[in-house]
Parts: structure tokens; C-alpha cells; sequence
């Protein structure tokens, strides 16, 4: 899990979706879909989000169940071949209110998720943004059980957000250093965090900030253990699960852990961000301009020059490709972005061309496309989207369809979101 800032505690996603407005999708054209489109359902709830996907097809996220109805709150699972699996908590049966989340999922079919424990958290952090205030851990499930993995030396909280094909998880951990000014940036965080890499044997290994700074975390890795991330003063880097994550520098960490800080795009005034890499050392992130537009980059390697990726539509304040694994081999890049009116939509980028993926999906798909959060090397998407029958959020699928090239079927208009829904998306979102 990745995202959001306050409590709603009292707010059921399907009561207020009910009080959608119809709305109409133009013409599409008789150009053919690219992507079919597969709804992953939910455990009974309201709610569902898809965060990534491995190059075999499985896709790890988080779901409702019919107790969970805040948008905050979340139930862990991975998807293999049309079945959804609940990942279980670290707090077991002695905690039927604790939360989960999958964050990615392995070749071997490992995930990577973060996890509510059983214990409340001492000092009433959030650390993990379920709005439980529990000590929540980053934890690896596999043979059916999720096992916590150790925090730094001191550390309380910590969290998950990718994982390689040989094991190794990306994310970030407390450690144990109190920092009264944490809370400017990230709502009830008293403790600095570093990046962190666990192995495959369970040993954990800091990703230090860069040298000045004193808070970072860790978002993407690849193959090589080559790591992205942010890094900067506890009171100006917000932490993955509160809003907009990001601090003062874009960072690049090597196989040995060293810190390289990625060059600022032209213009960047803040919270710059790298979310993803792959095995070629392309790097995408984000950064806020001065004109306060949030745009997408990206760093054909580590000592590159980033490459704006445009807006989309034009002049949209925010197009993003968040975390953490949203470029593949073959230079895809997913995304999202919000338009002048703030309505959603997914993004794809194919041949460096941004592309509303609704476009390129049936037009009878329920499905309204809101985010895109992983491709994989097949150029299976995953995210979530609005489902126009039931007035749900879900997480869903998109697969290639072999043989069709990238023409769009034409543009689609977005859903009228209520101001309500698209607060509590944005709370979702972690770019």
C-alpha cells in the first residue's frame, strides 16, 4: 500500500459512488482495442486495487472485504490465473480489524506486502496509511503465511514496495531516530526512515540518504539489485503512504548501496522522485515544476539528462508514473493523470506517445480506467478503474492483444466523479 493523508472512517465507497451522475462515452470509431480488459473483483467489498504484476501474470494488490468500507482499510491478495488469494496479516485471527496490502509479486511466486500487526503502534504513527495507527511491518508471504521481515537496527515500522526475481524487496524502514520535524511532511511520523533492501535470506541492508539528508526510501529495484528512490530532511520528504511521496532529490543507489542523487529536470522546484527502474538502467519518476504542474521524467540512465514525458491532455497539472514498477524492459511506461477539471484517467506511453489506455481497451469493457500502476515485459497492465455498472472501484487487468497494433479507437470522456471519491482516489494514489 502506498498513499493517503486523513481518516473517513465513517465513509462507505459504495454509498457515495451510488450518487454518481451518468455519464457518456464519445463516439469510439471502428478502429480495433489493443488490451482486453479483466476485472480482479474484490473480497466482497467495494473496492479493489491492482499494484503489480510479474512477467508470468500474477498480480499482487489489495481488496475489500464487506467489513472494509473506508477506502483506507485493505485485505492483501495476489491473482493467479483468475483466482484471488487473501493474503492474510501478521496480526492473524487475534486481529480480525488488521490490515494488508501486496505490493509485487516474484517469479517464484513470493509476494511482497505490508502488513498491520496485532500491536498498536507506541507512539501512534500510521506508518503503513491504513489509518490503523498499528505497528505495520513489510512482510513476505509465501507457502500460504506472511512472515514479517527485521527493521533497521531501532526501527518500529517498516514497508514494502517491490521485489526482484531473486528475492530481493525494496522499500523503506524506520530507525529509531526521533525527528520532532517528521510530521511537516508526513502526518503523525516521529521517526526518521531510511531506504532498505532485504535479501532473499531475510537480512536487511540500509540504502543511506545522500549526504546532507538525513530521511530517504527506496521504491524501485531490478534485477542487477540497482534501487530508486527519494531522499532528503525529515521534514520536507513525505513518506510513500501520505499524498504525493517525494523529497528534495530523485536517487539512484547502486549494487554496493551507494547513494547517486539523479539529476533535477529543468525547472523542478520539488518533491522529485524516482519510481521505477529496469534492466536496461532507464529510470522514470516525477517532479514538481514551477508553474506547479507535476510531470513525468525520464533518466535514460543514472548519470542521463531526464527526458520530459509530457502532459497529458495537454497542460494537465499532474501525469505521473508512480511507483514502482512502471517502465519495463521494453521502455513501456504506465501512468496516470488528472486533467484541468481534476478527472482521471490511465496512461500509456508506447513509442514515447502518451495514450489514454481507455482508448485503446473494448468499448464494451464496464471498466473506466483511472490508474495504471505496473507493466510487466508482456505489456500486461495493471491499476484500478470505475466499473459503470456497479459504481465500484476495481482493480484490473489489461492484456495485449496479439496481432493488433496501437491505434486508438478514439477519445473517451472521463467519469463525473464526486469531489468526495475523487479525494478519497487520490488518497489511493502514490506517485
Amino acid at each position: 500500500m502506498k498513499f493517503r493523508l486523513a481518516l473517513f472512517t465513517s465513509l462507505s465507497l459504495l454509498a457515495v459512488l451510488t450518487f454518481l451522475p451518468g455519464f457518456a462515452v464519445q463516439a469510439q470509431g471502428n478502429k480495433p482495442a489493443k488490451y482486453t480488459v479483466t476485472d480482479l473483483g474484490t473480497f466482497g467489498g467495494a473496492y479493489s486495487f491492482a499494484f503489480g504484476i510479474n512477467n508470468s501474470g500474477m498480480v499482487a494488490g489489495g481488496a475489500a472485504t464487506p467489513s472494509q468500507t473506508d477506502f483506507l482499510s485493505l485485505t492483501g491478495f495476489v491473482w493467479d490465473g483468475g483466482q484471488l488469494i487473501n493474503l492474510g496479516t501478521l496480526g492473524g485471527s487475534a486481529c480480525p480489524g488488521c490490515n494488508s496490502a501486496g505490493s509485487a509479486v516474484s517469479a517464484n511466486g513470493y509476494v511482497a506486502l505490508n502488513s498491520d500487526t496485532a500491536n498498536e503502534d507506541s507512539q501512534g504513527e500510521d506508518f503503513c496509511g491504513f489509518g490503523s495507527h498499528r505497528q505495520c511491518l513489510a512482510a513476505i508471504w509465501r507457502n500460504g503465511v506472511p512472515t514479517a521481515l527485521r527493521t533497521l537496527p531501532g526501527g518500529n515500522n517498516s514497508s514494502a514496495f517491490w521485489v526482484n526475481n531473486r528475492g530481493q524487496i525494496i522499500g523503506s524502514s524506520e530507525n529509531g531516530v526521533h525527528d520532532s520535524t517528521c510530521m511537516a511532511a508526513t502526518p503523525f511520523q516521529v521517526t526518521r526512515f531510511e531506504g532498505a533492501v532485504w535479501e532473499p535470506n531475510g537480512d536487511i541492508r540500509e540504502l543511506r540518504p545522500l549526504e546532507g539528508d538525513t530521511v530517504a526510501f527506496g521504491f524501485g529495484i531490478n534485477e542487477q539489485g540497482q534501487a530508486v528512490g527519494s531522499s532528503g530532511l525529515c521534514a520536507n520528504t513525505t513518506l510513500p503512504n501520505f499524498g504525493a511521496p517525494g523529497g528534495p532529490h530523485a536517487v539512484f543507489w547502486d549494487t554496493d548501496g551507494s547513494p547517486v542523487v539523479l539529476a533535477s529536470p529543468t525547472g523542478a522546484v520539488g518533491f522529485n522522485i524516482a519510481t521505477s527502474i529496469n534492466n536496461q538502467d532507464n529510470v522514470v519518476g516525477n517532479s514538481i515544476l514551477s508553474d506547479g504542474t507535476i510531470h513525468a521524467f525520464l533518466w535514460p540512465s543514472a548519470a542521463a539528462v531526464p527526458e520530459d514525458l509530457g502532459t497529458f491532455p495537454e497542460g494537465a497539472p499532474v501525469t505521473v508514473a508512480p511507483c514502482c514498477h512502471t517502465i519495463n524492459d521494453r521502455g513501456q511506461v504506465v501512468g496516470f493523470s488528472f486533467d484541468a477539471d481534476f478527472n482521471q484517467r490511465a496512461l500509456v506511453w508506447l513509442n514515447g506517445v502518451a495514450t489514454d489506455l481507455n482508448t485503446l481497451v473494448p468499448a464494451s469493457s464496464p471498466l473506466y480506467l483511472l490508474d495504471a500502476l505496473s507493466i510487466n515485459d508482456a505489456g500486461e497492465i495493471v491499476g484500478f478503474g470505475f466499473d459503470k455498472n456497479t459504481f465500484e472501484v476495481h482493480a484490473f487487468l489489461a492484456s495485449p492483444i496479439v496481432g493488433v497494433g496501437p491505434a486508438a479507437r478514439g477519445a473517451t470522456k472521463p467519469p463525473a466523479l464526486p469531489q468526495k471519491v475523487r479525494t478519497l482516489l487520490r488518497r489511493q494514489l502514490h506517485f
